[in-house]
């Protein structure tokens, strides 16, 4: 069913019902089932993966939990709090449907065609082309950190976590810079 779609259509789908969920009231009411039970029987319907969902919405989690706490420093946003929580969850469920049904570079090709500014496109398919180069990367560097780290303390533990991810950001800084000599020596124009 979502094969025969069109990508365009979904895409629009997706980005009203983004909208839809983003307007609902500030706090919790029986609106919020109107969404979430389309977004269960489109789940059905689509056949996505709970393991698939759930990977993706823990990660996720982090940064929906981590605004909320920002936003309860605030005593005038408490009560809204659960609201926000819900609507980032229901946006969050809404783009893991896209991408379960929709191949990324047809999402590319629609909003090229919607007019997207070229830079914005090409910055979006550079990110999904090296977020697993980048992912690769990540593990072999922890992997040759254990082999060289013998200590078990919590400390160093989050020091080798630290070194890691600095070293990471250098590296792919570092690629980054070759990438772009790369593409201009091949006629890009930035």
């Amino acid at each position: 069913m979502a094969k025969h779609l069109s990508p365009r259509i979904k895409l629009l789908g997706a980005v009203a019902l983004i909208i839809s969920i983003a307007l609902l009231p500030r706090h919790l009411d029986s609106l919020y089932l109107v969404p979430g039970l389309l977004l269960l029987s489109l789940w059905l319907l689509f056949r996505m993966s709970f393991r698939y969902a759930l990977r993706r919405l823990i990660v996720v989690e982090f940064f929906i939990i981590g605004i909320g706490l920002l936003s309860l420093f605030t005593p005038s946003a408490a009560p809204i709090f659960l609201a926000a929580f819900v609507k980032s969850n229901l946006c969050a469920l809404t783009l893991l449907l896209l991408a379960w049904t929709t191949p990324f570079h047809e999402i590319l090709l629609v909003l090229r065609d919607l007019r997207i500014p070229a830079v914005m496109l090409t910055t979006l398919a550079l990110l999904c082309r090296y977020l697993p180069v980048l992912a690769d990367e990540s593990k072999r560097m922890q992997r040759a950190r254990a082999s060289r780290t013998f200590s078990r303390r919590r400390f160093g533990a989050w020091r080798n976590i630290a070194t890691t991810i600095a070293q990471l950001f250098v590296r792919s800084s570092d690629r980054a810079d070759r990438i772009f000599l790369a593409m201009c020596a091949r006629g890009w124009k930035a």
